[in-house]
């Protein structure tokens, strides 16, 4: 890592001589041992530099600030406060020999450290950061939301799947008991048939053998007798066989599946269609400006309430409605504007910080109340409803609802509660 590195004195280097540096000077931009620093204190040149210990240099070691121009290599030693700009003595001739307010940078040094062009500064960082981390936590949110509705269409597709497949096992048991009693119909149609013919069959062949016995041991009368007899009980049997077998039909068994079900295995090629609506994120990283923070480097913070100014920054136009009656307005973490129409619609209003409006938000009765709990949430209330409601400001849905026992208007406390 680079502050685990040993810093080398600057003017020891220059002789070829290696030696860790104790302190480091800002102004000359390298390393000092004891030796050295006791030295560059001394010369009339140096002694009023910033010296500084290597702990704090590897505090800013990775600050990049350039000290040259980089157009000419050379210091940069003035500044144009016309161009907001700081030069070089290059520049100055070449490129602003017009303008009548260029100066010294060392005129203004001494109270770089008070002026509001650094105080602007980390106002802007941390206006920047917070819209950043803001962002952040909204894309955070986001995923966590498309996990969670992953998970729903997951289970709602193993549902229906299931809820599929048990209707399949009713609907398929259904159509076997229906095949096993067709079937046993047909089979039990077949058997009257068979029994009777084996019932024939059993008749003709003990007749049989007793016309061959009657044949070889039976008197002449006998015989005569009982062959008529015999061809009378044959006549008669097949008579009867041939109007049942002249009734008898084949059957064959088929089955004409339900278009549905047809259509389901040859047709259906997907469970279903995952589909994405998008709309806007909302998402607003405002532009956070140095108002020509150069111009006013000698300005000292003012940080007294009675200092304070109010500047007017937009106006513009509401949305035209039948009737409005604005009774509250919030500023978003985003910076869009959320507006109380305090009539009898059931909405909030939101505008940008441009004054176009962007879209009415629908909430449960006539709101009387808004305010901003956190960069996440928002509470409206109801007046004679008797309940509030704690709202996300990025879904706009009810996270919370409070029941009163009285009539509410919101007052929102530096703690974050309400009352």
């Amino acid at each position: 890592m680079a502050s685990e590195k040993h810093i080398p004195c600057g003017p020891c280097r220059f002789d070829n001589v290696i030696e860790d540096a104790e302190r480091w000077c800002t102004n000359c931009e390298e390393g000092l041992c004891k030796d050295c620093e006791n030295l560059h204190r001394k010369s009339k040149t140096s002694r009023n530099h910033k010296v500084i210990t290597i702990e704090d240099y590897r505090k800013i070691e990775n600050v990049s600030i350039s000290l040259v121009c980089e157009h000419h290599g050379e210091n940069l030693e003035w500044f144009c406060k016309s161009h907001d700009e700081v030069l070089c003595i290059v520049c100055v001739p070449s490129k602003h020999k017009a303008c009548s307010d260029v100066i010294p940078m060392s005129v203004n040094l001494a109270n770089s450290r008070q002026s509001s062009a650094l105080s602007d500064l980390e106002d802007t960082i941390e206006g920047n950061l917070r819209n950043v981390k803001q962002s952040i936590k909204n894309r955070e949110s986001a995923t966590e939301e498309i996990e969670k509705q992953e998970l729903a269409i997951k289970t709602m597709v193993l549902e229906t799947r299931t809820k599929l497949n048990d209707h399949l096992d009713k609907l398929q048991e259904k159509l076997l008991h229906e095949l096993r009693s067709t079937s046993h119909t047909c089979k039990s149609e077949y058997m009257k048939i068979l029994q009777k013919l084996k019932s024939t069959e059993e008749m003709l062949t003990k007749l049989r053998e007793q016309t061959l016995h009657m044949k070889k041991f039976s008197s002449d009368l006998q015989v005569f007798l009982g062959t008529r007899q015999a061809n009378k009980r044959i006549e008669s049997e097949m008579n009867s066989i041939r109007k049942e077998i002249g009734a008898t039909k084949n059957y064959k068994l088929s089955v004409v599946l339900h278009n549905l079900i047809e259509r389901l295995s040859n047709d259906v090629e997907n469970f279903g269609h995952i589909k994405v609506s998008e709309c806007s994120a909302l998402l607003d990283i405002r532009e956070t400006k140095l108002d020509q923070a150069q111009n006013r480097i000698n300005d000292p913070i003012s940080r007294n309430i009675s200092n304070i100014q109010l500047q007017l920054l937009e106006t513009f136009q509401i949305k035209e409605k039948n009737e409005m009656d604005i009774r509250g307005c919030v500023i978003l973490p985003n910076g869009n504007l959320l507006m109380l129409n305090c009539t009898q619609e059931n909405h909030l209003i939101e505008y940008n910080d441009r004054g176009e409006y962007i879209r009415d938000i629908s909430v449960s009765g006539k709101p009387c109340g808004i305010a901003v709990i956190d960069l996440n949430r928002i509470v409206v209330t109801y007046g004679d409803a008797f309940y509030v409601e704690i709202m996300n400001n990025n879904t706009f849905n009810v996270e919370k609802k409070i029941s009163l026992q009285k009539a509410a208007w919101v007052y929102l406390t530096r703690t974050g509660d309400f009352t």
